[in-house]
């Protein structure tokens, strides 16, 4: 979850290097560093805190060269400190590394480095492994690829590293398994990172490592990819970036998030581009289509995912075994592995994952893969580790999403999971022309609705300044918006650290009724469709204990506003779409509490974007 950054070339490294790691700081923010090497010696910089904190400190410095690298933190191994932060020496000073991932084993191979008469200064399981490589380096008497190469082998866990001799600064030698790394192609140039966001302006072409792979990038010489348990050359395969600095930037917006929830019309726009087409009655899509058979033939399908990601495969659930009438489940991707899960030949797997790294997602995936089901992924980044670990799939197109608490990689989920269960059930005969039809151009009329729907900012911001100080937060939903109860306390949770819980409006009977009196905020999620008799019961019911209801309603509802203390109104549209718009006030009224809170609203305490750690 750390993210990395590297050059080497004919510029200066550290403007590259310290813009690079402010666009990485959503991987990590506990702590940061850089190396740089001036031509005769290592020039090393880190500290506690921010990529600014480390920008204030290296003013001190004269830090000049055309080889560096960088590091931001998300404490694994030690805790948030000086001396933990990367990147880390070897004992000679002559190896300096930078690692994302976790080394299991680095107390037996500590123990045994002791024993050499290695001394450690931090807590880190990287300082283990730079001093493992310098080891077999000294002891074999290596080159330091091959070094790296040794020690990897000796190694279990996962990582992403970057690792500089100065004895021999004309390369950095890059290694990755199970964390992601991105080489960026320049002329007479490389950049290194954890994605391709730092080097974009720079070069549209990158090279994704795959895991167990290793390169040698270096000054006046080609590129070589090898395999770190063979040793074998791989052909590097150059991509062509799609992304463009736009994107990756803020645009005017106080904060990411902000701009995030923002940009969901044109997103989900582009997600259903060129797959939609409402007047001809079709849904095109090449995963799907070259796979139907496969889909067609399951037994059941079963969706693995974290977090938000998770809350979509809850919707999709709904809306698969009701448009298409597949058995579908849903498994937390952190448990699935563990628990010895039954899988069969004739299961298709939707592993859904906005980075396209999350660890437990993939291995979920391999073990899925192992037991001979179809494996398809829905994922956000092009060339992620998902989407060249399935069998097919489908991106999102939601385009960078650098806000920690993700916002738009929801409704884009969601909105190509329905489309797979549309597809699905028009060639499974399920349902009728005229409902299939009649939901393809309600899906392609939900853009508008939430353009519309972000118009309730300004109420969300209201009814945040009488929240924002509240200890609990209660959200009740059913059906297709039970998953949305779940997502907005989620994100409540994330930015503003207010406590809150996502039920079931009709489980609220079974122990959180308890909770309820009139301190406590509850949001009931109120559109006109689905089960709306029962919600407005359970509305009565927090009413008759005075608690303080927060209703989102279908626009022009009457019924649940004579109840609600508060209310927000979105368009209509049809139970099973419903989540693409009930989440939108949710999104803006945890944002705007947490603003008003003084938190960190992009880079929540204690949080990660790309989760690639256990």
């Amino acid at each position: 979850m750390c993210g990395i950054v590297g050059y080497i070339g004919f510029r200066e490294a550290y403007p590259i290097i310290i813009k690079g790691l402010k666009r990485l700081e959503y991987r990590g923010y506990d702590s940061a560093g850089l190396i740089l090497f001036d031509g005769s010696d290592l020039k090393l910089s880190k500290t506690k805190g921010k990529v600014s904190d480390l920008e204030d400190i290296s003013k001190e410095i004269t830090l000049n060269g055309n080889i560096g690298m960088g590091h931001t933190r998300w404490a694994t191994h030690g805790v948030p400190n000086d001396v933990n932060s990367h990147p880390h020496l070897s004992n000679s000073g002559n190896l300096a590394i930078i690692h994302n991932g976790i080394i299991e084993n680095y107390a037996p191979l500590k123990k045994e480095l002791i024993k050499r008469g290695y001394i450690f200064h931090s807590d880190t399981d990287t300082e283990v492994l730079v001093n493992l490589i310098e080891e077999v380096q000294k002891k074999d008497n290596l080159k330091l690829g091959k070094a790296v190469q040794v020690a990897l082998n000796q190694v279990v866990g996962a990582y992403a590293i970057c690792v500089f001799d100065k004895k021999n600064p004309d390369e950095i030698i890059v290694a990755r398994l199970g964390s992601p790394l991105a080489i960026g192609v320049g002329e007479n140039e490389f950049f290194i990172a954890s994605d391709a966001s730092p080097f974009i302006e720079y070069t549209s072409n990158a090279i994704y490592l795959e895991d167990e792979e290793m390169a040698v990038v270096g000054l006046n010489k080609p590129l070589k990819i090898r395999k770190i348990k063979d040793d074998s050359l791989v052909d590097p395969y150059v991509q062509e970036l799609k992304m463009n600095l736009e994107q990756i930037e803020k645009g005017g917006y106080d904060h990411f998030m902000l701009k995030e929830i923002f940009e969901q019309p044109s997103v989900i726009k582009d997600t259903y581009r060129g797959r939609l087409h409402a007047n001809l009655g079709l849904i095109q899509m090449a995963g799907v289509e070259d796979n139907l058979e496969k889909f067609l033939n399951a037994e059941r399908i079963v969706i693995v995912a974290c977090g938000t990601s998770w809350h979509a495969g809850l919707v999709a659930e709904y809306i698969i075994e009701e448009f298409a009438r597949i058995s579908v489940e849903v498994e937390y991707a952190s448990e699935f592995r563990y628990r010895n899960p039954i899988i069969n030949k004739n299961d298709v797997v939707i592993a859904i994952s906005q980075s396209g790294e999350t660890a437990d997602t993939l291995a979920a995936i391999k073990l899925a893969k192992e037991k001979g089901a179809f494996v398809f992924g829905v994922c956000n980044v092009v060339g992620s580790s998902i989407s060249r670990e399935t069998h097919a799939g489908a991106y999102t197109h939601a385009g960078p999403e650098i806000g920690v608490a993700s916002t738009k990689a929801f409704t884009t989920q969601i909105t190509v999971l329905a489309m797979i269960a549309l597809r699905l059930a028009k060639a499974k005969g399920t349902l009728t022309n005229s409902d299939f039809h009649r939901y393809l151009q309600e899906l392609e009329l939900i853009p508008d609705k939430v353009a519309e729907a972000l118009g309730t900012n300004d109420k969300a911001k209201e009814i945040a300044t009488i929240f924002k100080d509240a200890p609990n937060c209660l959200y009740l939903g059913r059906g297709y918006n039970f998953p949305v109860a779940l997502e907005g306390a989620l994100k409540l949770k994330e930015i503003s650290y207010i406590h809150a819980e996502g039920y079931p409006a009709a489980e609220m009977k079974h122990g959180p009724i308890a909770l309820i009196d009139e301190h406590m905020p509850v949001v009931v999620i109120a559109p006109k469709q689905g089960h709306y008799d029962k919600v407005v019961s359970n509305i009565q019911e927090i009413k008759s204990r005075s608690g303080k209801i927060i209703a989102v309603v279908t626009k022009g509802d009457t019924q649940v506003r004579e109840l609600a203390d508060y209310v927000i109104e979105i368009p209509d549209t049809s139970d099973a779409l419903s989540p693409l718009l009930t989440t939108i006030p949710l999104q803006l009224l945890s944002y705007h509490i947490a603003v008003m809170r003084g938190c960190n609203v992009d880079q929540p305490r204690n949080l990660a974007k790309s989760v690639t750690v256990e």
